[in-house]
């Protein structure tokens, strides 16, 4: 590739984007953009004229896939362009979409498994070349051999786990691992989140993980 690489970012977090953003120019990247939602992004690409787009996959307003879906809309618009997700999450569904098209770049990495400025660097740059990269979590949720969710808890997670499973409640559970209700809470939380058990206000996520519980 002649001259320098350059790229758009979205992320809704004012301080991920903007550490992203250092961290890329650093590696000699030239960000020509960054946005904190989908549609800023699909609607300043044309200006940009990036090689990759770089996004978080959940965005404003509902931070569900909007992410995923501009990447989709964006392959459509500019077929040749590279996309990067950069993401706590796997959506398998619309990955499955995006890494169906035959043109352009693509790669889907975890934030959370991208270890160097070298690593990010070169995955940014594999995929302006039409390579394809992706974190191995990634493949084994679209070849649908999820790996056993539990296997991502804390040690105390598993204890909160354990003891929600025995039916009691977050104050119940704070007394008996001696912390604060606080701390517990903080654990569900992360529980919900590595067991992929999103709000959707009609399941009962709490009882959804003791059922990944019990079945283990």
């Amino acid at each position: 590739m002649s001259g320098p690489l350059r790229v758009v970012v979205a992320d809704d977090s004012v301080l991920l984007r903007e550490g992203l953003v250092r961290v890329l120019e650093e590696a000699g990247v030239v960000v020509a953009g960054s946005y904190g939602d989908a549609d800023a992004l699909l609607a300043s690409v044309e200006q940009d004229r990036p090689a990759v787009a770089v996004l978080d996959v959940r965005m404003p307003p509902t931070f569900r896939d909007e992410g995923v879906r501009a990447a989709i809309e964006l392959r459509r618009r500019h077929p040749s362009l590279g996309i990067l997700l950069l993401s706590q999450y796997v959506e398998v569904a619309y990955a499955r979409e995006l890494l169906a098209s035959s043109s352009g770049g693509v790669g889907y990495l975890l934030k959370d498994r991208v270890a160097s400025l070298e690593e990010l660097r070169d995955a940014v740059t594999r995929v302006a070349g039409g390579g394809t990269v992706l974190d191995p979590e990634v493949v084994t949720r679209l070849l649908g051999r999820r790996a056993d969710p539990l296997a991502q808890l804390t040690p105390r997670e598993r204890e909160v786990l354990a003891l929600m499973a025995e039916g009691r409640t977050n104050a119940a559970i704070a007394s008996a691992l001696f912390i604060g209700t606080g701390a517990v809470e903080k654990n569900v939380t992360s529980i919900f989140q590595k067991l992929g058990l999103e709000d959707s206000g009609t399941d009962h996520r709490r009882v959804l993980a003791v059922l990944t519980w019990l079945q283990r």
